[in-house]
This record gives structure tokens, C-alpha cells and sequence, in this order.
């Protein structure tokens, strides 16, 4: 073969080639970065193409979600029903296998799903919907982990008084080896300061794609999402709900909860709400409620705000032990009086203090209405329980 034969051979070879490797990437995603974590994801076409096929129009997928037996793991399975529901009497009661969720013994396990809430699906998008759900034994009561009953039960009984509820989840995202996202490897902490991360931005934080993929299947689904920010120790985001009345703020945590999990699985990153995940010397993860009656929200407010700070104080330790899963043990791990949080052992409510236990803003002193921050509330504590304690203290 002549030379110049040669080079003519060798010049379309890398022609093909290169055209091979851009049909590559254009049908796989090669890399999604978390933090210092570089995972090979390859976007399926197959995946794409089943997932995108038009489907009859009088056939909509409802996820029925619903909290499991630890109170914390949320599970979620699929059902196929005829109409978009535009209300939950569309959506019917279901069952499930309640012994595979620690929710009911292998000889009585057939455990009810009762709809009481809908969102809008945005993985698979409109038409389809996610259905939050109360979980009952057979027998009709209320399983453990259904606190949602009670606090339903609770504001009700105070709805003349249109309480309101804004909720801040924290939460800490880990890699696959259990290590937090953008903490150096072979089990190293980061070396510049967790101050820096709160609000942050370039080195300081880990996992703002997942957080902007959730920031947006939020807002998508229905929910009364606020906002979101990174928060002091690296890794660890917060999301806001509400300002809402009525039980909407905890349904809608949960679902927030239930987004950000199913979001985190395209990314191979586990989600934590653990109140202390990294020990003493790392900040903790919380999840202040914000709560306020219409009283606490006219002239005067103020007085109502205090007597309420008082009866929060008053029944601490009964209060506590509803903040976090396991009777709160966990939550003293984080309640200890350095990184702003009081100690678990005592209460205490002031203005401004980001360090009490219960704390009003200084524009709410100023003006003598609104609402109080209890900063005690887990990571991993129920709303449902948190919510109704608050609401408790107006009856």
C-alpha cells in the first residue's frame, strides 16, 4: 500500500472514529460528579425509550407512599387507576404487606393505605400522581408509626385558631463508602472551616445538583417548597416548607423527604437525617418548626408567644422525647449546647439566640407579632408528632 494510500486510510479511520466517540456521548452520559465521587452512569436508551412511550389516556400510575415501621424509611409501590383524581375520594383505599415493613405480624399482615394527600409525579410527570398515605391495621387503628392521625385529630380541634407551620429539613448526603460527599477519602475530614460551608459555594459544599434536582421536583409536585440552602457542616443541605395552615407543612416534608431520597438514587448517594451523623466535634442535623396562631399573628401577639415559649419549657422533657426517633436518645447526641443548640437537659426560649432552645426573631419582638422558632426538633424526627405537640399547647 503506497504512503500517501496509508495516510488517506488512516485520516477516515479517524474520521469514523470520532464520529463513533460523539454518538457515544451523545447516547451516555459518561460521568455525574457528587462532590469528589465520579460515578459511571450511562443513560439506558432502552430505559429512555420504554419510559417515554405514550401511554392511553385513561391510564394514570398513582405511587402510593406511605412511612414504614421504622418511622423514619418511607416505601412506595405503583397502582394503575382510570381517570386523573382531581380529589383523593378518585384514589382508592389499598393494602400491603405490613410484616415486610415492621408494621404487622406475618399471621394478621394485610395493612390499609388510606390516600390523604396528591402530588403532582415529576418523574414520570403529569398526568401521573404520588399519593401520600396514612397506613392502618386491619382492625382499622392506626399502625405505630401513623402519627398523622393524632395530629389531624389535634388541629382540628384548634382550626378556628388557623394554626400555621413552616418546617426546615436538614439533611447530610453521603457517597456510597458512607463517607459524606466532598470529605477528602480514606475516612478524612475537611480542612477548612464548616463555617464556610453555610451558604456556600465552590470547594465549601458537596451535591448542589442533587439539591437543584429537588429544589425543582418540588416545586413541580405541588408542594409548598420555600427554599433550600447548604448548611454548616459540609455535605448537609436544608429544605423549607410552608409557611402553611394546617397539616399541609409535615405532608408536604414527607413528600419532600420521598423526592429527595428517589432523586439521590440517579446519583448513587445515600441521604441521612441522622441528628449527629459524624460525631461531637461536626455540627448536627436539625429540623426546626416555625408555628404560629392567628393571635400570635395580631397586635399584641407577643404575650401569646410567651406564654406558649413558657409551656413548651414547662413540658420539656415530655416534649424531647417526641423530638427524634427512639425517644430522642439519638437527638442528645446533637442537643449539647455547642453548635447552636441548647443542651438537651434543659430549656430555655430568648430573642435572636440561635444557641436557646425555643427562639423568636428580633423583627417579631419589634413588632410584636408572628411566630417562634422550637429549634429542638431531629433530623429524623416525625412532623406529624412535632406538629401536634405544638398545636397542643392552644387547646
Amino acid at each position: 500500500m503506497s504512503i500517501i494510500k496509508i495516510i488517506l486510510f488512516n485520516r477516515s479511520f479517524t474520521k469514523i472514529s470520532s464520529v463513533m466517540r460523539m454518538q457515544l456521548r451523545n447516547l451516555s452520559q459518561e460521568n455525574f460528579t457528587s462532590g469528589v465521587t465520579k460515578l459511571k452512569t450511562p443513560i439506558n436508551i432502552y430505559y429512555n425509550h420504554y419510559t417515554n412511550l405514550d401511554l392511553p389516556k385513561n391510564k394514570v400510575f398513582a405511587t402510593y407512599v406511605w412511612i414504614d415501621g421504622t418511622g423514619i424509611n418511607l416505601r412506595s409501590k405503583d397502582r394503575i387507576i382510570n381517570e386523573i383524581p382531581c380529589d383523593l375520594q378518585m384514589v382508592p383505599k389499598w393494602s400491603f404487606d405490613g410484616s415486610s415493613t415492621g408494621q404487622a405480624k406475618t399471621k394478621d399482615s394485610d395493612t390499609i393505605l388510606v390516600p390523604c394527600s396528591i402530588y403532582r409525579d415529576p418523574f414520570r410527570k403529569s398526568p401521573h400522581v404520588i399519593v401520600l398515605c396514612e397506613t392502618f391495621n386491619g382492625d382499622g387503628t392506626p399502625t405505630v408509626t401513623n402519627h398523622r392521625a393524632h395530629c389531624a385529630n389535634v388541629l382540628s380541634k384548634i382550626s378556628d385558631q388557623e394554626p400555621c407551620f413552616g418546617i426546615e429539613q436538614e439533611y447530610t448526603m453521603f457517597d456510597t463508602d458512607l463517607w459524606p460527599l466532598g470529605w477528602p477519602k480514606c475516612r478524612g475530614f475537611p480542612v477548612t472551616t464548616s463555617k464556610l460551608s453555610y451558604c456556600g459555594s465552590g470547594e465549601h459544599v458537596a451535591g448542589r445538583e442533587i439539591v437543584e434536582c429537588h429544589a425543582n421536583a418540588c416545586v413541580y409536585s405541588g408542594m409548598d417548597y420555600e427554599g433550600c440552602n447548604a448548611e454548616v457542616m459540609k455535605a448537609s443541605w436544608e429544605y423549607q416548607v410552608g409557611t402553611t395552615m394546617g397539616i399541609k407543612a409535615a405532608d408536604d416534608l414527607w413528600i419532600g423527604r420521598y423526592l429527595l431520597v428517589r432523586i439521590a438514587e440517579n446519583f448513587g448517594t445515600i441521604i441521612s437525617y441522622h441528628p449527629k451523623p459524624m460525631g461531637k466535634d461536626q455540627p448536627g442535623i436539625g429540623c426546626h418548626h416555625n408555628f404560629s396562631i392567628k393571635k400570635m399573628r395580631e397586635e399584641g401577639g407577643i404575650a401569646e408567644i410567651e406564654r406558649v415559649c413558657k409551656i413548651l419549657c414547662d413540658n420539656h422533657n415530655t416534649y424531647i422525647k417526641a423530638y427524634g426517633l427512639g425517644d430522642g436518645e439519638e437527638n442528645k447526641k446533637r442537643l449539647t449546647g455547642k453548635h447552636e443548640t441548647a443542651p438537651f437537659d434543659k430549656c430555655r426560649w430568648a430573642v435572636a439566640d440561635r444557641g436557646a432552645s425555643i427562639r423568636i426573631q428580633k423583627s417579631v419582638k419589634a413588632k410584636g407579632k408572628g411566630f417562634l422558632e422550637d429549634r429542638r426538633p431531629a433530623g429524623d424526627c416525625d412532623p406529624y408528632r412535632v406538629c401536634a405537640l405544638l398545636a397542643e399547647t392552644c387547646l
